[in-house]
C-alpha cells in the first residue's frame, strides 16, 4: 500500500489512521494549491493522522494561485504543496515567485507538483525561489508523500528555530547591554528565557525565581522572588507587588526544594539549580515533554546564568547604595559642622530629584543629581569655623574665604572618576552661580551653568530660607515663594523657578516629610 499511486488511475484502499500521541503542541499550517478538487481530498486522506514532531496537520485549501495570494496573505504556513498548471500554465511558478519576492516569505517550504511531464521549471527557478521539491503527480506514492512531509516539515522547524534563535540572541544582546543598570535585570532574565523556550520549542508559559533566604530578625520562612517570566499567564506577575504564584506551580516548587532536585511531571518542568555561594534557584517551564540531554544543559546554563547575573548585580547594589550612604554621611558632616542639622542635604536631594523629573531629564540623570546633590557644600571643610559659624554678617576678607568653597568642593570631587562623585564636582563649582551672571566663583550665566548646577542652586536656597541658621531664623513657605518669584531670570532659571511654582504642594511637602532634629 506504501507505494500506491496517489493521483494514477487506479484506485486503492488508505491505511486506517495511526494512533495519536497523547501529547500535542499544536499543528502545522499546510496550504494546498490545485485546481483539482480530488487532489485536495486524496492529499488530505493520505495524511490524515500524520503527526510531525507531536504536530498533526491543519490544511487550507485554495483552487486557483489568486485565491493562494488571500490565504498567504493571512497566515504563515509551514508547506505549500502547488500545482504549476492551474489558471496559467506558470501559474504556480508565478506564485511561488509572488511568495518569495513580494511577499518576502523565506520560511514556508514551497513544493511543486504537475500532472503534465515536461513542465518542470528549469534549474535556475528551482534554486533562485528556493523550491523545496518538485514532484510529477503520476510518480507520486503514499510512501513518497509522507516522506515529502516529514523533509519538508523538518527542514521548515530547523529553519524556524534558527530564525527564533538569532531573535532571541538580539534581545539577550541588547538586554546585556543594560545589565549593569540593576533594573535592567528583569529584562536580561526574561530575554534570556524566551530563548530557551525558542530552543526548546516550549510554550511561552516559564517563570524564573531565586529562593531568597528571609532574616533571621524577620522571622519568616522562606520566600519566593520572581526573576523573569514569560508568557500570557505569567507574565503579568513581574508587574505586581505581591507576585503571588499560583498554587499547582507552588506545589512544584515545595517539592523540588525539598527534594533539591529539578522535577518533570506530565506537561511541567521544574528545574533546581544552586549556586556556590548558596543561592536555590527555580526555573519553571510549562508545555514540556520529554527533554534531551542538551535540552536540560541548556536548561541548566540558563539557570546558572541567571543567578550569577543576579548575584552580581545584588553585589553592585550594594556597593552603590554603600557609596550612596557615605556621600550622605558626607554632606551630614559638613551640615553638623556648620551646626546645621542632615536634614537639609536629604531635602535638597528630593528636591533636586523632584525637579529634575519636572524638567524632563532622563530617569538616569535625576537619580544622578540627587545621589550627588549632597556634595554641594563639601568644600566647607576648609572654611575657617569662625567664618563658617559667624552668626553676624561676614566681612569682605570673610566672604572671599567663605566663598572658596565651591573651588576647594569641585578640586575634591574632580579627581574621581565615579559618576556621582564626578557630577557632585560640577554641582560644587556651579550651585552658586546666577542665571544673569552675578554668581560665584566664574560667573557664568543662563544655560552655560550645567542643568545640575541649576537645579541644586534653586533647591538649596528654596530649602535653606525655611530653616532656622546661625545668622538667621526660618522663612514661612508664602515668603520663600515671593523671593524665589522675585528672582526668576535673576538668580535662578526661570525654567526651573516656574516648576516650583506649579507644584508647590508637592515641594512643601518634601519639607515637611524631612523636618530638621
Amino acid at each position: 500500500m506504501g507505494d500506491t499511486l496517489l493521483f494514477g488511475d487506479q484506485s486503492s484502499t488508505l491505511k486506517k489512521d495511526q494512533p495519536k500521541p497523547s501529547q500535542k503542541r499544536g499543528q502545522w499550517h499546510i496550504l494546498i494549491v490545485d485546481d483539482e478538487p480530488q487532489v485536495h481530498t486524496v492529499t488530505q486522506m493520505v495524511l490524515k493522522g500524520f503527526e510531525f514532531d507531536h504536530k498533526t496537520l491543519h490544511f487550507d485549501n485554495a483552487y486557483s494561485a489568486a485565491e493562494a495570494k488571500q490565504f498567504l496573505a493571512e497566515k504563515e504556513y509551514a508547506l505549500a504543496l502547488v500545482d504549476v498548471v492551474m489558471e496559467t500554465e506558470h501559474a504556480g511558478l508565478e506564485l511561488a515567485e509572488y511568495i518569495r519576492t513580494d511577499l518576502n516569505i523565506t520560511t514556508t517550504r514551497v513544493v511543486l507538483r504537475t500532472g503534465q511531464p515536461g513542465q518542470a521549471p528549469e534549474e535556475q527557478v528551482i534554486r533562485d525561489l528556493d523550491i523545496h521539491d518538485y514532484k510529477d503527480k503520476t510518480e507520486l506514492t503514499v510512501t513518497k508523500l509522507k516522506t515529502l512531509f516529514f523533509s519538508s516539515l523538518r527542514s521548515y522547524r530547523d529553519i524556524k528555530m534558527i530564525d527564533n534563535h538569532r531573535l532571541g540572541l538580539e534581545k539577550v544582546i541588547h538586554a546585556s547591554n543594560e545589565i549593569m543598570e540593576f533594573s535592567r535585570l528583569e529584562e536580561f532574565a526574561s530575554a534570556m528565557l524566551m530563548q530557551v523556550t525558542n530552543i526548546l520549542g516550549l510554550d511561552e508559559n516559564a517563570m524564573y525565581l531565586n529562593t531568597v533566604s528571609a532574616f533571621a530578625a524577620s522571622h519568616r520562612q522562606n520566600e519566593y522572588q520572581i526573576l523573569a517570566a514569560t508568557g500570557e499567564q505569567l507574565g503579568p506577575l513581574l508587574d505586581t507587588q505581591d507576585q503571588e504564584i499560583p498554587d499547582d506551580i507552588m506545589e512544584l516548587f515545595e517539592e523540588a526544594m525539598s527534594k533539591r532536585c529539578s522535577l518533570h511531571k506530565d506537561n511541567h518542568f521544574v528545574g533546581f539549580f544552586a549556586t556556590r555561594s548558596g543561592s536555590e534557584n527555580l526555573l519553571y517551564v510549562s508545555n514540556v515533554y520529554t527533554l534531551t540531554e542538551l535540552d536540560h544543559r541548556l536548561l541548566e546554563i540558563f539557570s546558572t546564568s541567571v543567578a550569577i547575573a543576579y548575584e552580581n548585580l545584588l553585589l553592585r547594589e550594594e556597593i552603590e547604595d554603600t557609596q550612596r550612604e557615605l556621600v550622605y554621611l558626607l554632606g551630614e558632616a559638613v551640615e553638623k559642622r556648620s551646626k546645621e542639622t542632615g536634614a537639609h542635604v536629604k531635602r535638597v536631594a528630593k528636591i533636586s530629584e523632584l525637579l529634575a523629573q519636572k524638567v524632563g531629564l532622563s530617569e538616569a540623570e535625576v537619580e544622578l543629581i540627587k545621589h550627588a546633590s549632597p556634595l554641594h557644600d563639601i568644600g566647607k571643610i576648609a572654611v575657617p569655623d569662625s567664618i563658617l559659624n559667624k552668626p553676624g554678617k561676614h566681612t569682605d576678607d570673610e566672604w572671599i574665604i567663605m566663598k572658596t568653597h565651591a573651588e576647594v568642593g569641585y578640586e575634591i570631587l574632580a579627581k574621581s572618576e565615579k559618576r556621582i562623585l564626578k557630577m557632585g564636582a560640577i554641582i560644587a563649582l556651579q550651585h552658586h552661580e546666577k542665571w544673569d551672571g552675578t554668581g560665584y566663583p566664574n560667573g557664568i550665566k543662563g544655560e552655560d551653568i550645567d542643568i545640575c548646577g541649576r537645579i541644586v542652586a534653586l533647591a538649596d536656597v528654596y530649602d535653606a530660607l525655611g530653616s532656622a541658621r546661625c545668622y538667621k531664623t526660618a522663612w514661612p513657605h508664602e515668603k520663600i515663594i515671593e523671593f524665589i518669584q522675585q528672582e526668576s531670570g535673576k538668580h535662578f532659571d526661570p525654567a526651573l523657578v516656574k516648576i516650583i511654582l506649579d507644584n508647590q504642594k508637592d515641594f512643601e511637602a518634601i519639607r515637611r516629610r524631612y523636618p530638621d532634629e
